[in-house]
């Protein structure tokens, strides 16, 4: 089973809702979190804050499990897709697939205005 935030010694529901509220909803995000965005949290201390940082990096290397891979919850980071793929690319993409669907891609076709083959 994969390990959890209650996994760690001390953290218990309601630490773990505390460190929620900030974000911090895994062992993933916990781990690569900063002891001062940690003892931001109510209730934890600069020194609880690195003790549960370090719990938190010691499960997941005890797991196998990635800090990298899926993050935050099971769903994918947005970070982790390509520079450059927003909105506009996709706008882009689907006029290109309309285009070709009408017959205005590139490739061999008949030549509306003369009625020929393109070669």
């Amino acid at each position: 089973m994969k390990p959890v935030i209650t996994d760690i010694p001390g953290v218990g529901p309601a630490a773990a809702a505390a460190l929620g509220e900030h974000h911090i909803k895994t062992l993933a995000k916990l781990a690569s979190a900063s002891v001062e965005a940690v003892s931001a949290v109510p209730g934890f201390s600069e020194s609880r804050a690195a003790r549960v940082i370090a719990a938190a990096g010691e499960l997941l290397a005890a797991s196998g499990t990635s800090q990298t891979a899926k993050d935050k919850g099971g769903k994918s980071v947005k970070e982790d897709k390509p520079a450059g793929k927003g909105k506009k690319d996709k706008k882009d993409k689907k006029k290109k697939d309309k285009d070709k669907k009408k017959g205005k891609g590139k490739g061999k076709g008949k030549d509306k205005k003369k009625g020929k083959q393109k070669e």
